[in-house]
Formats: structure tokens, C-alpha cells, sequence
């Protein structure tokens, strides 16, 4: 009983916003919250619409609002209060200023800097895609951090995976990419569904300075980012060991500095709380160990089953129906049925491959290979092939998506004139992400190498 106990004080503790915030404090940011935010004083309680999904609260004083705003040091009990200017505020884009007043003189936001300019007033960089919210403004004095963190999440985003995987199958290895995203699909998965089924807030703002609003309507428990960025490193480096030919150490180093990153980012955008952060680590470790052993049985009948095909495609639309009548609708469920389309595309090209004698993999003679030296000629290779690559698909999704959204609304007779609100109805979304994505997997691993093979300067 004592130590149940004991470990419930310990997982308040690291669920605990004020953890959080004090790690950001440390990292030098510092939040713009009005006194509404922070419930002080007799001012007006914040109205729905200032208060956002999963506990984040803002709010921002009008040029008509005649009150004074208050910026909150996080990590210490006092609020620093300063007269809201008239000027108007610059527009931010989400850079970093380059030009800042002098010492001891306050710019146009109001925000006090050195002659240094430690402290850049800036936005998030990403709005939320359901919602739209552009996220409350806050203040970074220390640009070291704010650049490597802000590296570091990008490292689990859509970005960073839609040119890593195509990069890693047209370049280095199919074998290992094809095998990599199906991992990437289940740990995903899982990830998203178990998030709704906690239904866990993200840490409360205030006092968390939320520096990315883009995923703010998901829930929180637990962090899918350090899912992927634990997975996703560590089986690559499993997946490649044997496989090719490098150091041991390096490589282990490497998947380490590459989950730590991601992990620790996290945290100091305010995302996650160190919970969330922990549990989504071991909860991709214990994915891997009970994945990892069945890898080489799930592809074997993917690449030689007659009846693969069909069993994709169930699989893949089947995970969707059940994850998405767990929950209200959210970003989440667009991101799952992205993903699913996507490893149900690859998987199909996998078998379509197989069955075409395309991509062949190295007979086991030939392994471990060896890192061919760089050379000119293999980079602008590599590159050309790449550029290629990456056109076709951005012509693919561009085309599908241009053709989907219109017919589903029609089918659906749903309004279409606004793309964006079209999307907010699940049909819709739900259908164009599994279309085109599931077209883009399937472009992707048998389209673009198809064209590969025409090219003799690729």
C-alpha cells in the first residue's frame, strides 16, 4: 500500500505542469500571459473561446481593453506587471528578430531585452490544424535552445518522415525502410489510439508556455513524438547492425542522441509533461520487443501471400474503424488514418514489387554491406534521384487530393466551397487522408523506382 502510494505522489509529481514550466524557466523562456490567464486579481474570467483544448488558457488585451498585461516568470512565484504599450505590434512570422533596442529599453511588444538581445518576442511556428489558433506569443533568452529543441521535435513531425523514409528507399535500403515504416505504423497506432482511450490534458498554460499549438487539440498520454523518436532510431540502428558494415558505438551514440533530442523537446516546447514523456519511452520499447521478433514472418506474407493485397487493405481500414469510435473527432484522427493509408500503400507496393521482380533484395552472400565512399558523383546521384522522387510525389498527393476532397463531398453531399471546414466533417477527412495517402505509399515504393529504372542517370 505504501508504495502504491508512493507511486502515485511519484507520477503527480512528473505530471505536475509546474515541472514543466520550470524546465522552460531554466531553457530561458519566459510566457506573455495576461493577468486573466494567471486568475489574479478582479479582472473578467476568460471566456470559452479564450480557453483552449487540454487546459491552455489565453488571452490577449485589445488596443480597446484599457488594462494592464503581465508577463509571468516562470519558476518563480512573482509576476513582473508592465504598461501595455499603444503602438501597434510588429508582425511575426515566427523568426527571430535580428535587430533589438538597446539595454534596458523596451521595443514595440513590450518585451525588455539586452544589448545582446537576449529576449526575442515570438509566435509558434505552426498554427493548429483543426482549429486555426496561432497560439499565445512568448519570450525566448536563449537562442541555443530554442533552435536545437525546435530541431529536435521537428525530428518526429510529418516533415522529417515524408524525406527521411523516401530518402532511405530510394538511396540506401528498401529493406530496411519498408521494415522501418511498418514499425513507424504501429508504434503510431497505438500511440494515438492509447491516447484516446487516457484522455489525458496536455499540461495546463499557464504556467506552461505552449510553443506549438499545431497538435494542442490531441490529448496528451502518452507522447507519440518520443514513441516515434525512441522506435524509430533504435530499430533502425537493430534493423542495420548486422546488416551493413559501421561502428557499433556510433551507431548506438547516435539512436541515443537522436531519442534524447526528441524526448527532451517535447518537454520544452510545453507539450508533454515528463510523464507523458517517460511513459510514451517504455511504451515504445516494449513495442519494439514484441514486434521486432515477428518482423521477418509479417513481411514474408506481405511480400508472398496471393492474399496479401486483400489483407492490407482490411488491416489497414480496419485499425481506422476502431480507433476512430473511440473519441470525439480531433487532428488525431486525421493523423492515424494518414498513417495507415500511407503503411497500407507501401505494404501493397511491397507485394506489387515482389511479384514484378522490381527492387530485389541482396542475396544473404552479400551481407553485411559496406558504406560505398562518398564521391561527387554520388551525391548529385542520390540527390537527382531524390528531386525526382520527391516531384512525383508532391504531383501525386497534389492531384489526389485536388480530385478526392470534391467527390467525397459530392458523395457525401457535404459543402466543398470551403476546403478547410470541408475537412473538419470526419467523412471527409478520414476518406481524402486514406486515398491519397494510401496512393502516395503505393507512388512512392513502386512509381518513383519504376521511373528510377528508365533513367540511366538514376
Amino acid at each position: 500500500m505504501e508504495k502504491s502510494n508512493r507511486l502515485l505522489e511519484l507520477s503527480r509529481f512528473l505530471q505536475d505542469p509546474h515541472l514543466v514550466a520550470h524546465f522552460q524557466h531554466i531553457c530561458g523562456v519566459r510566457g506573455t500571459f495576461t493577468r486573466t490567464a494567471v486568475g489574479g486579481g478582479n479582472d473578467r474570467e476568460a471566456t470559452p473561446s479564450e480557453t483552449q483544448n487540454n487546459g491552455a488558457c489565453y488571452h490577449q488585451l485589445d488596443e480597446d481593453d484599457g488594462g494592464e498585461a503581465v508577463d509571468v516568470d516562470l519558476g518563480t512565484a512573482g509576476v513582473r506587471k508592465r504598461e501595455k504599450h499603444r503602438e501597434e505590434d510588429p508582425p511575426h512570422n515566427g523568426s527571430l528578430p535580428t535587430k533589438t533596442p538597446a539595454a534596458g529599453v523596451s521595443d514595440h511588444s513590450g518585451a525588455m531585452t539586452d544589448e545582446a538581445g537576449a529576449a526575442s518576442r515570438v509566435k509558434p511556428l505552426r498554427r493548429n490544424s483543426l482549429t486555426g489558433d496561432a497560439g499565445q506569443e512568448f519570450l525566448i533568452e536563449n537562442r541555443v535552445f530554442y533552435y536545437l529543441f525546435s530541431f529536435g521535435t521537428e525530428l518526429g513531425n510529418e516533415l522529417f518522415y515524408i524525406t527521411f523514409f523516401p530518402f532511405l528507399l530510394w538511396n540506401v535500403d528498401a529493406f530496411v525502410s519498408r521494415r522501418l515504416i511498418m514499425v513507424w505504423v504501429w508504434v503510431m497506432y497505438l500511440g494515438q489510439c492509447t491516447k484516446d482511450v487516457i484522455g489525458w490534458s496536455r499540461p495546463a498554460s499557464p504556467p506552461v508556455v505552449k510553443m506549438e499549438v499545431f497538435y494542442n487539440s490531441e490529448y496528451s498520454m502518452p507522447s507519440t513524438h518520443a514513441m516515434s523518436g525512441t522506435a524509430i532510431p533504435f530499430a533502425l540502428f537493430i534493423l542495420t547492425c548486422d546488416r551493413w558494415q559501421y561502428s557499433f558505438t556510433l551507431g548506438l551514440v547516435l539512436a541515443l542522441c537522436w531519442c534524447l533530442l526528441v524526448c527532451v523537446s517535447r518537454i520544452y516546447l510545453g507539450m508533454h509533461s515528463v510523464l507523458d514523456v517517460i511513459v510514451g519511452v517504455f511504451y515504445s520499447v516494449l513495442i519494439l520487443l514484441l514486434f521486432l521478433p515477428a518482423m521477418d514472418a509479417i513481411d514474408d506474407f506481405v511480400l508472398t501471400c496471393v492474399h496479401a493485397p486483400l489483407v492490407i487493405v482490411c488491416v489497414h481500414l480496419g485499425l481506422g474503424l476502431f480507433s476512430f469510435t473511440l473519441d470525439t473527432w480531433s487532428t488525431s484522427r486525421g493523423d492515424t488514418a494518414q498513417i495507415l493509408g500511407s503503411g497500407g500503400g507501401i505494404a501493397l507496393a511491397s507485394h506489387v514489387n515482389h511479384r514484378l521482380g522490381l527492387m530485389a533484395d541482396p542475396p544473404p552472400e552479400r551481407l553485411p554491406l559496406s558504406l560505398p565512399a562518398l564521391s561527387g558523383g554520388l551525391v548529385g546521384t542520390a540527390a537527382l534521384r531524390f528531386l525526382l522522387g520527391v516531384l512525383v510525389v508532391v504531383a501525386t498527393r497534389a492531384l489526389m487530393k485536388a480530385l478526392t476532397i470534391p467527390l467525397v463531398c459530392r458523395l457525401l453531399a457535404i459543402p466543398g466551397g470551403d476546403m478547410r471546414k470541408a475537412r473538419q466533417h470526419a467523412e471527409v477527412e478520414l476518406s481524402y487522408r486514406y486515398i491519397v495517402y494510401g496512393t502516395v505509399g503505393f507512388n512512392t515504393l513502386f512509381l518513383v523506382p519504376l521511373l528510377f529504372s528508365y533513367l540511366p542517370l538514376c
